[in-house]
């Protein structure tokens, strides 16, 4: 990779990575909240619903958190949602999410928190090796598929000594992370040279992660803030 791109990666990285990220994105949501489980239902929560115009992504999540209420995790263990979000209800809660699919989200976070004290801890019993392959299989969806709102959520849990992402999960690294991939993130990453062609894949994911590993050892994600900081210096 050229030093001019590395340097400009890592002045954007250093930009971009700071508390004034929170208010803006998704992520302000699990940051509402200072207990562990909290965090983990907020979060994942969000990054399932972080596709589409942001501003909508913020006003629907704002609304799902308001029929939670203070703790997320009372609110999952105490089975409201079997009310709020019928199974069988197939009206959209958000864009092609309906509340038959929270139903499911919230069943499988009921069945993890009753038998574990964390998500983590949940996950490590299906992968200890790989968070996104233990998440892919929680959530039954494909770890073929470049999952971009799953990689998210795996960067705000495991992501250390970070003003944005918790780093409450101890037990996977954040060398383990791949980047949350979607459209703007790989034309980026081919406008600079980090990959040869502009498919959204997860074959990229793991080629884009790769070269921002070399520019940022052991923590190749902080490198989505750099993505950001290119994206926003190139509109």
């Amino acid at each position: 990779m050229r030093s001019d791109v590395s340097e400009r990666l890592r002045r954007w990285a250093a930009e971009y990575h700071t508390a004034a990220f929170v208010a803006n994105d998704p992520v302000q949501f699990p940051h509402r909240f200072a207990q562990r489980r909290d965090i983990e239902i907020s979060g994942l929560l969000t990054a399932l619903m972080s596709f589409g115009n942001r501003k909508q992504i913020v006003l629907k999540a704002d609304a799902l958190h308001a029929i939670m209420g203070a703790s997320p995790y009372d609110y999952v263990m105490s089975r409201r949602w079997q009310t709020d979000f019928q199974a069988g209800r197939k009206e959209s809660f958000y864009r092609m999410l309906m509340y038959a699919n929270f139903n499911g989200f919230f069943q499988k976070l009921h069945d993890c928190y009753a038998r574990f004290d964390s998500l983590e801890d949940c996950l490590l019993t299906l992968d200890s090796e790989s968070p996104f392959r233990a998440i892919c299989q929680f959530m039954q969806v494909s770890d073929k598929s470049p999952q971009k709102k799953l990689n998210m959520f795996l960067r705000w849990m495991i992501r250390r000594d970070s003003e944005v992402d918790f780093g409450l999960w101890l037990k996977y690294s954040p060398s383990q992370l791949i980047i949350p991939l979607d459209v703007h993130v790989c034309r980026q990453a081919f406008e600079l040279g980090l990959i040869d062609r502009e498919s959204f894949s997860l074959a990229n994911a793991r080629r884009i992660t790769q070269s921002l590993a070399d520019i940022f050892p052991g923590d190749p994600c902080l490198g989505d803030f750099a993505l950001f900081g290119y994206g926003i210096n190139n509109k």
